[in-house]
């Protein structure tokens, strides 16, 4: 399980959506538009228009997943810290707060579309 308790930082970057998985694309909704796919070394992290899908890869040959979601909804605030100006490396954060107390960071590597993200968690959580 990917435990957001321990305040994990995943170090994502950012990969093409064609590589998304099976078990992931069945849990879509008709209409749910894919923003961004991030990947660590085996997990991935899926952002939505609607939520964040996280999927924690288990066992050495990567077949058993647990995939959780996250719905916008249930946030309450977030913050984002983009890359300085003249940075070498351009990481970004993203900390989300939601309802029940529970806080997920994540650690963008490279460039990235961290302000689309933003701006998508903004629609749902401000309406």
């Amino acid at each position: 399980m990917i435990n957001f308790s321990e305040n994990k930082i995943f170090k994502l970057h950012k990969i093409k959506n064609e590589n998304n998985n099976k078990n992931v694309q069945a849990l879509l909704l008709e209409n749910e538009k894919i923003i961004g796919i991030y990947k660590t070394i085996r997990d991935k992290v899926i952002f939505t228009d609607k939520r964040i899908i996280t999927v924690d890869v288990q066992e050495v040959t990567g077949k058993k997943q647990e995939i959780f979601t996250l719905p916008y909804s249930k946030i309450q605030y977030f913050g984002i810290q983009t890359a300085g100006f003249g940075e070498l490396i351009s990481d970004s954060e993203l900390a989300i707060f939601f309802n029940n107390g529970l806080k997920a960071n994540f650690e963008f590597k490279g460039n990235n579309n961290i302000l689309e993200i933003g701006q998508i968690i903004s629609k749902y959580t401000l309406n």
